[in-house]
C-alpha cells in the first residue's frame, strides 16, 4: 500500500465516522473530505471541481424541481385522496394500498417528499378505520423505498450506477431498465406486508383510538396539562400596558403564554395569545411552565397564581410535527429560531427522538431529524414555518394551503414528456430533466422560490463533493485493490459470490451513512471486478442499486424512516424485527432476479 492509499484511507474512514456521528451535516463533512484530498495532493484542482459539473449532479437538482410541480399542482395531493377512499378495512388490504400509492409516486419524485405529503393521508385513514397509526407507517416507508427502484429516477442511487456506467464507456442506463427487476422487488415487499405484516408491525395504540389525537389528548400526551396555571395580572404588575413581545417570558422566564382571558361586558372572552397581543390590568393569562419558573415570574412581574386548574382554551389549537431530515431546524435550538416573535408559531412540547416528552420545551436543546414538535399558533403561520424549506411535517387535520391545482394537467405533460425524451434518447437524460424543470418554471407550477427551497441541496453537494472521492481510488490504485478483492472473492466461488458480495457490502453501509455515498464508491468498485471476471456489468451495478434501497434496518438508515418513526410511535427494534426478514427476502430475489434479467 502506498502513502497516498494509506493517507485517502484515512480521509474516507474518518468520513464515514463523520456521517455516522451526526455532529455535521452531511455536505459539509463531504467538503472537508474534498478540502483534504487536495491539501494532501490526492486530487488536482480540476479533478476536484469536477464533480460540481457532473452532469449526475444537475440532473438531481432538476428532478427536484420537476417534483416540486408536482407537488404545488396538487398531483399528489389527489393519490392521497384516492388512498384514503380505496384503502379498503383490512390491515393487508390498507398496507398494501399504502405501499402501492407510495411506490408509484416515489417511482418518479423524491420520496422523502411522497411521505411527508402521505404521511396526514395516512394517518387519517388510519383513524377513520380505528386502527394504529404503526401499522401502516412502516409500509408507507419501505413502499416509498421501493418505488425508487422502478425507474432511473426514482432514486439518487439509481443515477449514480447509470452514471458509473456511463463514465466507463459502456453507455447509460435505459429510463425504464430497473422497472422490471423492481417491480419484482416492489411484489415481494406487498406479499410481505400482505402475509406477514399485521403480525410483525406493532400496535402501540388499542385498535379502536383514534390515530389523529384531539387538543386534550395531545396535551395529555405530552405532558401539557400538568404545567398549565391560570395567573391574574394584578392592577400593580409591571406588564400592564405591555405585549408579549415586550416582555419576553418565553427567553426571560422559560414560560408560554397560550392565552388571555379579558373582561368584557359579557363575562370574559379567551383569545389565543400572540406576539402582539397587549396585557391589561385585571386580565388573566393561561401560561405553561414549571412550578418554579411560573413562581418567579410572578414575583418580579405582580402576578398572581389562581387555585382553578385551567383547561386547554378553544382557541388555542395544537399541531403535532415532526422535523424532517433536511429541516432548516435541526442542528439548532428554540432559542436561535425565535419561532413565536419571528413567525407567530409556539412550541409548547419537544419530544426528542427516543426519550420522553418535554413541556415546556429546554430552549437550549438542540433539535435534530425525527423530533417531534407541537405547536401552536394561528393555521397559515403553522402551515407558511412548515412549508419554508420543507422544516416540518404537520401531523394534525391541518387545512392544505391551496395548491395550483390548473395547473396539474401542465405539469404532468411536462412529466410525460421528460418521460419520453429519456426512454427514447431524445435528448441526453440531463438535458430533458433541465428543459422540464425549466418548463415547470415558465408554465408556472411552481415560484422560483419554491424551486430552489424544493432542492435538497445537501444531497447535491454530498454528491458533487464525493464523485471526486471515486477519483482519488483511482489515482492512489485503491478502486484496482478494491476489485481486486472482490475478483479474487469469485474466481473461487463463482459470479454468484461477487453479486452476494456487492450486495451485502451496499446494503449493510447504506442502513449506517446516505446510501447515495455508499454507491458512490460501490458501483465504481463492483464494476471493475466485473469486467475483470468478464461477466455482465449491468448485473453488478443493477445489485448495487437495489442493495442501496433496501435500507430497512434502522429508523435512521434513511430519511423516509426518521420521518415514519415518531407518527408510528415506534421503537428502534420495530425496523430491525420488519425488515431484516425483507431484506434476507429481497437478497434472495436480487440472487434469481438479476441475472436472469442481465445474463452473467
Amino acid at each position: 500500500m502506498t502513502t497516498e492509499l494509506g493517507l485517502l484511507l484515512v480521509i474516507i474512514a474518518a468520513t464515514f465516522i463523520m456521517f455516522l456521528s451526526g455532529r455535521l451535516r452531511l455536505d459539509l463533512v463531504a467538503m472537508v473530505a474534498l478540502l483534504a484530498m487536495y491539501a494532501f495532493d490526492l486530487l488536482s484542482v480540476e479533478e476536484m471541481l469536477a464533480g460540481f459539473s457532473h452532469p449526475l449532479v444537475l440532473m438531481i437538482a432538476g428532478l427536484f424541481v420537476v417534483g416540486g410541480g408536482l407537488f404545488h399542482t396538487g398531483v399528489a395531493d389527489t393519490m392521497g385522496g384516492w388512498l384514503e377512499r380505496h384503502a379498503g378495512h383490512s390491515v393487508a388490504g390498507m398496507s398494501v394500498a399504502v405501499m402501492l400509492v407510495a411506490a408509484l409516486l416515489s417511482a418518479f419524485i423524491s420520496s422523502t417528499g411522497t411521505v411527508a405529503v402521505l404521511i396526514p393521508v395516512v394517518m387519517a385513514l388510519a383513524t377513520a378505520r380505528k386502527l394504529s397509526a404503526s401499522k401502516l407507517m412502516i409500509p408507507l416507508a419501505y413502499g416509498s423505498l421501493f418505488g425508487g427502484m422502478l425507474t432511473l429516477i426514482g432514486t439518487p442511487p439509481n443515477l449514480v450506477v447509470s452514471a458509473a456506467r456511463a463514465d466507463a464507456g459502456l453507455g447509460a442506463f435505459g429510463f425504464f431498465d430497473f422497472t422490471l427487476p423492481g417491480a419484482v422487488m416492489l411484489a415481494l415487499g406487498l406479499a410481505y406486508f400482505a402475509l406477514a405484516g399485521d403480525r410483525l408491525l406493532p400496535a402501540r395504540a388499542p385498535g379502536d383510538q383514534a390515530s389523529v389525537p384531539d387538543d386534550e389528548e395531545l396535551a395529555r400526551e405530552y405532558g401539557l396539562k400538568q404545567h398549565l396555571t391560570r395567573l391574574a395580572v394584578l392592577p400593580v404588575s409591571t406588564l400592564t400596558g405591555c405585549s408579549l413581545t415586550d416582555v419576553a417570558m418565553r427567553s426571560r422566564f422559560a414560560v408560554t403564554t397560550l392565552a388571555i382571558c379579558s373582561p368584557t361586558s359579557r363575562g370574559r372572552q379567551t383569545r389565543r395569545a400572540e406576539a402582539g397581543s397587549v396585557i391589561r390590568a385585571g386580565d388573566e393569562l393561561i401560561v405553561a411552565g414549571s412550578e418554579a419558573a411560573i413562581g418567579s415570574m410572578c414575583e418580579r412581574l405582580g402576578l398572581q397564581r389562581m387555585d382553578v386548574q385551567p383547561e386547554l382554551p378553544p382557541a388555542v389549537r395544537l399541531v403535532e410535527t415532526v422535523v424532517p431530515p433536511r429541516s432548516a431546524f435541526v442542528g439548532h435550538n428554540l432559542r436561535d429560531l425565535r419561532l413565536h416573535s419571528g413567525a407567530g408559531v409556539t412550541v409548547l412540547a419537544h419530544r426528542p427522538v427516543g426519550h420522553e416528552s418535554m413541556a415546556p420545551p429546554d430552549p437550549d436543546r438542540r433539535i435534530d431529524a425525527g423530533d417531534a414538535l407541537l405547536i401552536t399558533g394561528r393555521t397559515a403561520s403553522m402551515q407558511r414555518v412548515a412549508e419554508h424549506g420543507h422544516n416540518l411535517v404537520l401531523l394534525g387535520d391541518v387545512q392544505q394551503r391551496e395548491r395550483r391545482s390548473s395547473k396539474a394537467p401542465l405539469a404532468i405533460i411536462v412529466m410525460l414528456l421528460m418521460l419520453l425524451a429519456m426512454t427514447f434518447s431524445l435528448l441526453p437524460n440531463v438535458i430533458a430533466v433541465l428543459a422540464a424543470a425549466v418548463a415547470m418554471l415558465l408554465l408556472r407550477c411552481l415560484s422560483m422560490e419554491e424551486a430552489l427551497m424544493g432542492i435538497n441541496w445537501e444531497s447535491v453537494i454530498l454528491i458533487a463533493a464525493i464523485l471526486p472521492m471515486a477519483t482519488a481510488l483511482e489515482n492512489t490504485g485503491g478502486m484496482l485493490l478494491a476489485a481486486n478483492a472482490l475478483f479474487e472473492l469469485a474466481s473461487g466461488l463463482g459470479p454468484h459470490a461477487l453479486l452476494l458480495a456487492v450486495f451485502v457490502l451496499t446494503s449493510g453501509l447504506s442502513q449506517l451513512v446516505s446510501n447515495t455515498a455508499t454507491t458512490v464508491l460501490a458501483a465504481p468498485i463492483a464494476l471493475q471486478a466485473a469486467v475483470a471476471l468478464g461477466i455482465n456489468p449491468d448485473a453488478v451495478l443493477m445489485t448495487v442499486a437495489i442493495a442501496a434501497s433496501t435500507a430497512f434496518l434502522t429508523p435512521m438508515a434513511t430519511p423516509v424512516n426518521t420521518l415514519v418513526y415518531h407518527p408510528g410511535n415506534y421503537r428502534f427494534a420495530d425496523f430491525a424485527r420488519v425488515g431484516l426478514p425483507l431484506q434476507l427476502l429481497l437478497l434472495i430475489a436480487t440472487m434469481i432476479v438479476v441475472p436472469l434479467w442481465f445474463p452473467l
